[in-house]
């Protein structure tokens, strides 16, 4: 079994990757946010870090003129490696905002040559309260189920046959895509041609699995995979005290990847492995107003990366 990736960088075995970060190592989760840093800045810094790619960040919050933000990718000598949709899959009455971030996502990806459009459910009331904790969370009943796994296969199907984008879901804590069985569940009943995996190693120690395995079982369906590491200090006492999302973010649950719970050289192994080509995205969401350098940071995960062989 293969992951099939664009050729890229070279990584001292043969494996051949590039490394690139998100807006959300910013703490930028939403467009509109007034307390985000500036577009700008985020750029500047992801290449002073050391990074050769972005993520698009929540549609609004990079330019969606082609022209401007094209310009600026350039200048920089950054690729924009793809985007998130983090909108409430889970509630139909929220459709048209679901679709109209989709479009706008799709077009920008489009227009800069990236590739991967990533579907995240986002957080849910209902959720919110047992992430962490599977044995508790709410299920869907199977008549919302159905809708609910329509309205993100008709999204995949936007993204894959109209523009041509690799689509994969993305389990997020406090959201209805967050736990194992449910993912398992939805990878059965939606086609692997249609709809591909962007494993989140710091999520996925967030509802309580382990991704290594996880990677083993699902390697020829991972299109994606971004770098996340989680302090399992602080993931205890958020679980236990039913802490926010992102509260939690705010009180570092995403901690310096190496220094956390992931197996970060047995990710690598598991990537050697299987001849995984393409990017990996570090991201390490934070609170944009918080006590945290996200230059410093970008940084540190970089180095780290490169001292495992990530080069």
């Amino acid at each position: 079994m293969s992951l099939q990736f664009e050729l890229h960088e070279n990584v001292g075995t043969g494996m051949t990757i590039k490394i690139g970060n998100a807006p959300c190592s910013w703490g930028v989760e939403f467009g509109d946010d007034p307390r985000n840093p500036s577009w700008e800045r985020v750029l500047d810094e992801c290449k002073a870090a050391g990074y050769e790619g972005i993520e698009l960040g929540p549609i609004g919050f990079m330019p969606e003129d082609p022209a401007i933000l094209g310009e600026a990718l350039a200048r920089r000598d950054l690729t924009l490696i793809g985007g998130v949709v983090f909108r409430p899959f889970h509630d139909a009455a929220k459709w048209d905002e679901v679709m109209d971030a989709s479009v706008r996502t799709c077009r920008a990806l489009v227009a800069h040559g990236a590739r991967h459009l990533v579907l995240i459910d986002s957080i849910s009331p209902r959720r919110a309260p047992t992430a962490g904790r599977p044995m508790e969370a709410e299920q869907m009943r199977e008549p919302e189920w159905r809708e609910f796994v329509g309205r993100i296969r008709t999204i995949a199907r936007l993204g894959a046959e109209e523009y041509g984008l690799t689509v994969s879901i993305h389990p997020h804590a406090a959201g209805f895509m967050d736990f194992e069985p449910e993912i398992e569940r939805l990878l059965s009943e939606t086609p692997s041609n249609l709809l591909k995996i962007c494993l989140d190693t710091g999520h996925s120690h967030y509802a309580g699995f382990d991704p290594v395995p996880f990677m083993v079982k699902h390697v020829d369906r991972i299109s994606y995979v971004h770098f996340k590491d989680i302090n399992p200090a602080v993931r205890a006492d958020v679980v236990a005290n039913r802490t926010g999302f992102y509260d939690a973010c705010g009180k570092g649950i995403f901690c310096n990847l190496g220094d956390g719970l992931t197996d970060f050289k047995a990710v690598r192994q598991l990537l050697l492995d299987n001849n995984y080509q393409g990017w990996c995205t570090v991201e390490q969401d934070c609170d944009p107003e918080g006590d945290t350098s996200p230059l410093k940071d970008a940084a540190a995960n970089r180095a780290y990366l490169r001292s495992i062989g990530f080069n």
